[in-house]
């Protein structure tokens, strides 16, 4: 018989989890990493990575890959909007309770959805002003 095995909350993997969720920016892990070390000054960059993996795994985070440039991430996992800006590169939460992609549109894609993410690309208010 085979056993599921627990994930075990480690510091670490906690205080990863604590900064991502104590944040509104969407951070890359060197960010992530900088901020954890305050806590847990011997805390890898590989550590962080890895811990980053299992959140991403267990669904409690979310990554947002941009190409070229490094991933980011959120520590809500819940289906929800973003804007890029073009210009600074922030990603910025917004319109939290504007309905997401209808069912009409995902029964018309060309295969089985599993999950979708909507982004829009402009230029922040910051950088407009």
């Amino acid at each position: 018989m085979s056993e599921v095995k627990q994930k075990r909350m480690t510091k670490q993997k906690r205080v990863i989890y604590e900064v991502l969720c104590n944040t509104k920016t969407h951070p890359t892990a060197d960010w992530i990493h900088a901020e954890a070390k305050k806590q847990v000054p011997d805390i890898s960059l590989g550590t962080v990575y890895r811990n980053l993996q299992i959140l991403l795994e267990d669904g409690k985070i979310q990554e947002l890959n941009y190409g070229k440039s490094q991933s980011r991430f959120d520590g809500n996992p819940a289906p929800h909007y973003h804007f890029v800006c073009t210009k600074c590169g922030r990603v910025l939460d917004f319109a939290p309770d504007a309905p997401l992609v209808s069912e009409e549109v995902l029964a018309a894609a060309p295969g089985a959805v599993h999950s979708h993410r909507l982004e829009c690309y402009g230029i922040c208010r910051d950088c407009l002003s």
